[in-house]
């Protein structure tokens, strides 16, 4: 058969099940066992011989920010638990949120793996879990820092975030994000959902899996969305990746700040007509994109006006509660902030807050001034999986608008060989794990350099800019506020059709006094004032975030850029609009309010077609109504086109030797042929 008749035919496939369901037969419904979480019951010591005590995880060495700690230390933790069931071919993995900065993890005296990755989550295999029996789990962390590798913020250690025990089928998902793509240049708006990730067969023998995709309406208003594939053959121990685009039924219900509709979300891998493993996601379906060098959010301009955080709580870092996920969303509410950035991917609660509260994000991988680190292939190699691992765990949430790849690297990366051949990778990869949003970078804004065409190939740029408070180079002068402006419509002018939000700008403050001296709070509110000014008048920027919502710790003889003389730090970053310790708010925090509220989020009016999917739905029909009618029509234009591909391959089916092309281990299918191609499955009703 030839290559343009097998795709007719995949796309015939997809046509009938996406509107009949009949690509495969349903899965039974099966009792799936559920993640079991692991916070209580912990002890931890600074050595393997003790003393223990028993601490509650998410939990750092030390909370205190003490210059002797900075550099890191050592320390491990165990917990004794009973062992849940196992299922019939079923498994358990270990599921860590972060670990900062490297763990050795240990089950029953046996070494199930190591990280070294502080910032993003990983999972490794429960070998040897004893069902309905104890267990012991022990976790040696590292937190000394790597020499010469710079990072802006304290150097936390310790089991930073939630530990979970979660169930494996015999075949296994990992990476899954349901993502919402949004058209609404036609009325009404089209939506599909971008179902990407990667499943593992642990079975025996080789398996043909099938996965089903169900989308439910946000309320229950409106038709369900159900597609089941069945997948090519994999052999014992193989990983494939799976992506599969379904059109949304009837008119999307589009996710936005001033109404954050979610849908639910539920991906399940079938064997044999049986459900072996479930995930269950949220979708919110809008559409991010740069125009005519502009950020647009279901096709209206944004003025993004927010706040960075740092994920750092006085005495207990980024060890966060709940309670603080909340505390920092209501800060930022009250702030009247639209958007958040942090350096490193965000705790996953936080970021689910934000898809609920409609906070966009400024997602952003730790890649912080490492061109050092980029010149070896070993480094490269490190910062792309960093990198990748950040946008896979970031993708499946509507609130996050960009990936960001690195932080203020090279300003020349032109005349860096390396530095621009790894922002090629990183972009490149970046894209292709979510084609849904414009990919970023965060640039330093020093003047002078000329464009470089490695940071023209990104669609969206982050400046961070401190005129007016660092001086900067002699040659480059960043002391002079004034000069702000300027800069930013050379940088417009350098990168015409490139998005421009302003990601850092800030300006210490710890005393009072008049607003010509740096540090004083007079001199902050006036800096901020000034900041946002310049953005407000400009319209080619895009948004403006400040550094920081809160004051943080950072490394021991940080002064801030202030420069004043005889005076003792204490290793705190204060250029939050909140103090670190009391988190009372300083006078830029009122200043900041009034402009974020002066503000509104979109620049241009929502277009004609986008309006009715943020209006709340009308009475919904039953949707059975019509159902046979519309499958009849297109089972017989199926049946019509499918007798004249028939008809048009002739000659290649008679060629086969078995009547048609073969699938299986030996040779791979059309599904696993567009795969490859990297093209996607796409059903259109």
């Amino acid at each position: 058969m030839t290559a343009v008749v097998r795709r007719s035919l995949l796309l015939c496939i997809a046509v009938a099940a996406a509107v009949t369901g009949l690509a495969a037969p349903a899965a039974r419904a099966a009792d799936l066992p559920s993640p079991v979480p692991l916070a209580r019951g912990w002890e931890f010591a600074p050595s393997a011989t003790g003393p223990w005590k028993r601490v509650t995880v998410p939990h750092v060495f030390d909370g205190r920010p003490a210059a002797e700690l900075f550099q890191g230390t050592t320390g491990v933790y165990r917990l004794r638990f009973r062992g849940p069931a196992t299922s019939d071919g079923g498994a358990w993995a270990l599921h860590f949120e972060g670990v900062r900065r490297k763990a050795r993890v240990l089950l029953n005296g046996r070494e199930v793996g190591v990280n070294d990755d502080p910032y993003t989550p990983f999972t490794l295999p429960a070998w040897g879990l004893r069902a309905g029996a104890m267990n012991e789990l022990r976790v040696e962390v590292d937190n000394r820092r790597k020499p010469g590798w710079r990072e802006g913020w304290w150097n936390w250690g310790g089991i930073t975030r939630a530990v979970s025990l979660i169930p494996r089928g015999k075949v296994s998902m990992r990476g899954v994000a349901v993502m919402g793509q949004v058209d609404c240049s036609v009325t009404p708006c089209r939506a599909t959902a971008l179902v990407d990730g990667w499943m593992t067969s642990r079975a025996a023998g080789p398996v043909r899996p099938s996965v089903t995709v169900r989308l439910r309406p946000p309320g229950g208003r409106g038709p369900e969305t159900k597609l089941t594939v069945r997948l090519r053959t994999v052999t014992p121990g193989e990983t494939a990746r799976v992506r599969l685009e379904i059109p949304v039924a009837g008119d999307p219900q589009l996710w936005a700040p001033e109404k954050p509709q979610l849908y639910g979300a539920t991906v399940e891998a079938s064997l044999g007509g049986r459900v072996v493993e479930r995930v269950q996601e949220r979708l919110g379906l809008r559409s991010v994109a740069v125009r005519g060098g502009r950020l647009e959010l279901n096709g209206r301009r944004l003025a993004l006006r927010g706040a960075s955080i740092q994920e750092d709580v006085p005495g207990r870092g980024p060890a966060l509660t709940d309670a603080d996920i909340e505390g920092i969303v209501r800060d930022l509410e009250a702030l009247g902030a639209n958007v958040t950035r942090a350096h490193y991917l965000l705790d996953e609660r936080l970021l689910d807050r934000f898809d609920e509260e409609g906070i966009l994000v400024w997602n952003q991988a730790p890649v912080y001034h490492r061109d050092v680190q980029l010149r070896t292939a070993e480094g490269r190699a490190y910062e792309l999986g960093t990198l990748r691992r950040t946008v896979i765990e970031a993708r499946r949430h509507p609130s996050v608008i960009t990936h960001s790849v690195a932080n203020e690297l090279s300003p020349q990366p032109d005349v860096n060989p390396t530095t621009a051949q790894w922002l090629e990778s990183a972009r490149t990869m970046a894209a292709d794990l979510d084609p849904t949003v414009p990919i970023s970078v965060d640039l330093m804004a020093w003047p002078g350099f000329p464009r470089q065409s490695a940071y023209a190939r990104f669609r969206l740029l982050g400046v961070n800019a401190y005129f007016g408070w660092y001086t900067g180079a002699a040659s480059r002068s960043t002391a002079n506020l004034a000069d702000l402006e300027p800069f930013l419509r050379s940088l417009h002018d350098a990168y015409p059709g490139a998005g421009l939000v302003m990601t850092e700008f800030g300006a210490e403050s710890t005393m009072g006094g008049p607003a010509n001296v740096k540090e004083t709070f007079a001199y902050q509110a006036a800096f901020v004032r000034a900041y946002l000014d310049v953005v407000a008048r400009n319209p080619f920027m895009s948004g403006a975030l400040y550094w920081t919502l809160r004051e943080f710790a950072v490394k021991p003889d940080w002064d801030g850029g202030a420069q004043r003389e005889g005076v003792t730090r204490d290793g705190i970053h204060d250029k939050g609009l909140m103090e670190y310790v009391s988190g009372a708010r300083k006078p830029a925090w009122a200043v900041a309010e009034r402009a974020f509220a002066a503000t509104p989020l979109y620049r241009s009016p929502m277009p004609r077609a986008t309006a009715p999917s943020l209006a709340t739905p009308p009475a919904v029909r039953d949707p059975s109504t019509g159902t046979l009618v519309l499958a009849s029509i297109a089972l017989t234009l199926l049946l019509a086109l499918a007798a004249w591909l028939v008809w048009l391959a002739h000659g290649s089916w008679r060629a086969g030797a078995g009547g048609g092309p073969p699938s299986g281990p030996g040779r791979p299918d059309p599904l696993d042929e567009l795969e490859a191609r990297r093209r996607r499955v796409r059903a259109t009703v």
